[in-house]
C-alpha cells in the first residue's frame, strides 16, 4: 500500500513539473542601428509560448527611464504569440545600450532582453554652419 501511494505521488509530481509555460523570443536583442535624433524609437520583441500552460508576464522593466517597455495585458495561451513593445527616447544623442528584464511564470522566470544602437544628430544640422561665429 505504501509503495502504491509513493508511485501515485511521484506520478502527480512529474505531471505538475511537465505542465509549464515556456517563453521563446525570436531574438533577445534589437539593434536600432544608427538612427537620427527624434526618430521613431518604438521596437517590438516577439515571442511564443512554447509550453503547455498559459504564460503570464507579471513585470517588464528597463535599466533606464529613457526606455519604456510595455507588457501584454492578457495571458498568452500555449502555442500563441505575444509582443513586448519597447520605446526608446531618441531625443538623446548617444549610444544605446539598455536591458529590459521580463519576469513571468515561465520555466525560466527571468529573461534579459537588450537594445543597442546609436542616435546621431539629424543630417543637415551641422551643414547650416558654413561660417564660424567670428565671421
Amino acid at each position: 500500500m505504501k509503495s502504491l501511494i509513493t508511485i501515485l505521488f511521484i506520478g502527480l509530481i512529474s505531471l505538475s513539473v511537465n505542465a509549464q509555460a515556456k517563453i521563446k523570443f525570436e531574438s533577445d536583442t534589437i539593434d536600432y542601428g544608427t538612427i537620427e535624433k527624434g526618430s521613431d524609437g518604438v521596437r517590438v520583441f516577439k515571442f511564443t509560448n512554447t509550453g503547455n500552460e498559459p504564460l503570464i508576464i507579471s513585470k517588464v522593466s528597463s535599466s533606464c527611464g529613457c526606455t519604456i517597455p510595455k507588457k501584454p495585458k492578457d495571458p498568452i495561451l500555449p502555442g500563441k504569440n505575444g509582443e513586448i513593445e519597447v520605446k526608446y527616447d531618441t531625443n538623446r544623442v548617444n549610444p544605446i545600450r539598455k536591458t529590459i528584464t521580463v519576469i513571468s511564470n515561465a520555466e525560466t522566470p527571468t529573461v534579459a532582453l537588450k537594445i543597442k544602437g546609436l542616435v546621431v544628430e539629424k543630417k543637415g544640422v551641422m551643414d547650416k554652419k558654413d561660417k564660424s561665429v567670428m565671421q
